[in-house]
């Protein structure tokens, strides 16, 4: 008996000492900044003999378009625990599969980087700006197993470390509790200047906040801007009643600035990666702030409310949701919102944030005839996805971004005007319902919490019609209640369209060209509701003359316009592929409204209505 115990004992700490060793190590290298290249090794153990296969991803967390990130990987090898070559072979463009081996395999290859923003990486002397997905090849099927990351050939550059990683003892080593969090984990080398604040939760516990920034400015420049980023953190931790609890007590916000980066901004679990292509902070500090104010929020909504179709997010395929109208859409009407409170803004200036959210809704047509959950859906082809092919954007696609952010206007304003709650009411109560203890949601979900603060009818009726339908708030009455008052842009003014003019662009942000001498070349789909459409003009269409008068620019158009009213027809003669044609443009009025306060319509303003404006966009900070 004693000896089977003793033999069970041995088997049972070998299979211990196994686990323990079933970890994934990473080492990046940076020896050749320079030429934007970093030599990245993954080392798994505890293998059984199964054929090893590792990738690179195809999505990146917080964008929903694929991307093609194994592209810029090359020189990819094998190694056994003794170092010895073992054959590996590429199964796809991003895919290679080690057949053979022990229980080590260590897999190196070269990263190519030099695309600085919220999704890639670049690696120069300044800096290695590192969002995972584009840097780090994984193994699949080892997602649960924790990682530590190593990072050398950093010290001769000056640079230092800014990440939600965990540090691990030794400079330059981190660690990630799983394949999910190093995703997630944007990680900033580089001479950056940083500032740092508490911030106390309602039970009393506090976490700290950072303000990592590479750029050209000096520290008490960082520290001044700091003293704006914590007013953000403070009006969105007052809608919620309390700061999410970060993982390890703390979040931090990475911001690279210089001219020659890719503007953007990626939420993440712990940190956000902020891209501006700016000369630096001073001098721009209330310009940049909108970033800030938009992926701050997404701390909670979206990485902690978190919609059941990303979750767990698949970084081997474009992630499709239907519920980017609200993770997204939301997230901006509050990032605008928080601006305002904050003192970033006059509350009579929200009227140009409302006029943007209205019209997305009231004259697009994709959202004219699509729902705001289609259109979320679509996302897998519009967020910064890869293509260089002209899309039809203009009439099948409105962003979720602004088609969400006018929802989630609308329902603040009708919760306030009929049920004397706010959307702040709803947004807390999501949170506590859903956010705070991660579970994911799907849209009847999202139904239910607005049914439990207002009714079951009352959230069927919303949802049905302006979430899962096609009809549109009626914002007129309830921006009123506010003293704002909705209208006519241009009322009883001749109107065609709006005039391409701008190219196609692709990813590179390079225009396609036309070759045209005179004339103005139509490069992009025309709008359905616009006259333009109506005449059938449309993209490779040349305009070459409008009521007998040739068209050198859409300036010239313009001026022909400016003397008739609606209703009226000009001739339009146009030329493309098929030869030269005649057609006839019908004037119409511009469907473009705007959103003016009763101050500037030389209206008084009541005290009910300033009372309601005032109870909307005043600070929530106690």
């Amino acid at each position: 008996m004693k000896k089977l115990l003793l033999t069970t004992a041995v088997a049972l700490g070998a299979a211990m000492s196994a686990l323990a060793q079933a970890d994934i190590k990473y080492t990046l290298s940076f020896a050749n900044a320079a030429h934007h290249e970093a030599e990245i090794s993954l080392t798994a153990n505890a293998l059984t003999a199964a054929p090893l296969k590792v990738r690179m991803s195809r999505s990146s967390a917080g964008r929903y378009a694929t991307h093609e990130f194994g592209k810029n990987v090359y020189n990819v090898k094998a190694w056994d625990g003794a170092g010895k070559p073992l054959a590996i072979e590429q199964l796809e463009g991003d895919v290679w599969v080690v057949a053979k081996h022990g229980p080590v395999v260590k897999v190196t290859y070269t990263l190519f980087a030099n695309w600085t923003d919220g999704t890639y990486a670049s690696i120069d002397p300044s800096h290695a700006h590192l969002n995972m997905p584009p840097t780090m090849m994984w193994a699949v099927g080892m997602d649960a197993r924790p990682i530590h990351l190593k990072f050398t050939d950093y010290e001769k550059y000056g640079w230092k470390f800014a990440t939600q990683l965990k540090p691990e003892g030794a400079p330059g080593a981190y660690f990630a509790p799983n394949f999910q969090y190093m995703m997630d984990s944007p990680t900033e080398l580089s001479n950056f200047n940083i500032a740092s604040w508490k911030v106390k939760n309602a039970d009393g516990k506090e976490q700290s906040i950072r303000l990592a920034i590479h750029s050209d400015d000096t520290q008490a420049t960082i520290d001044k801007f700091a003293e704006h980023i914590k007013k953000i953190v403070l009006e969105e931790q007052a809608i919620f009643g309390e700061l999410p609890a970060y993982d390890y007590g703390d979040y931090i916000f990475l911001d690279d600035v210089h001219p020659t980066v890719s503007g953007d901004g990626m939420e993440h679990r712990n940190s956000t990666c902020i891209v501006h292509p700016a000369e630096k902070i001073e001098g721009n500090e209330t310009r940049l702030l909108s970033t800030y104010a938009h992926e701050f929020f997404h701390a909670w909504n979206v990485k902690r409310i978190r919609p059941k179709s990303l979750e767990p997010f698949d970084y081997s395929h474009a992630d499709m949701s239907s519920d980017l109208w609200f993770a997204e859409g939301f997230t901006q009407y509050y990032g605008g919102l928080t601006l305002t409170r904050a003192g970033f803004g006059k509350p009579e200036d929200y009227v140009f944030t409302a006029n943007g959210l209205i019209n997305t809704v009231l004259t697009s047509p994709a959202a004219l005839k699509y729902t705001p959950t289609q259109m979320s859906r679509y996302s897998v082809f519009a967020d910064a996805g890869v293509s260089i092919d002209p899309n039809n954007n203009a009439n099948v696609f409105t962003s979720y971004y602004t088609y969400g952010g006018a929802i989630a206007l609308g329902l603040d304003l009708k919760l306030r005007a009929d049920r004397g709650i706010t959307l702040d009411d709803y947004m807390t109560a999501v949170w506590k319902t859903l956010g705070k203890n991660m579970k994911p949601y799907t849209t009847a979900d999202l139904q239910a919490v607005l049914a439990k603060v207002t009714t079951p009818t009352y959230a069927a009726d919303f949802f049905d019609n302006y979430v899962n339908g096609i009809k549109k708030i009626d914002y007129a009455p309830l921006l009123d209640k506010a003293g704002m008052i909705l209208r006519k842009a241009a009322p009883g003014k001749a109107w065609a369209g709006n005039i391409g003019g701008l190219a196609q662009r692709g990813r590179s942000g390079a225009a396609r060209t036309v070759a045209t001498t005179s004339g103005i070349p139509l490069t992009g789909s025309t709008a359905q509701n616009s006259p333009l459409y109506k005449a059938g003009l449309d993209a490779g269409d040349t305009m070459l003359k409008a009521d007998g008068k040739e068209l050198a620019d859409a300036g010239s158009l313009q001026e022909i316009i400016s003397g008739k009213k609606p209703g009226d027809k000009i001739s339009i003669t146009y030329k493309n592929r098929a030869g030269e044609h005649e057609t006839t443009l019908t004037l119409e009025e511009s469907p473009a409204y705007e959103v003016i306060t009763y101050e500037k319509a030389g209206k008084e303003l009541t005290k009910d209505q300033s009372a309601f404006r005032t109870a909307w966009l005043s600070s929530k900070v106690k």
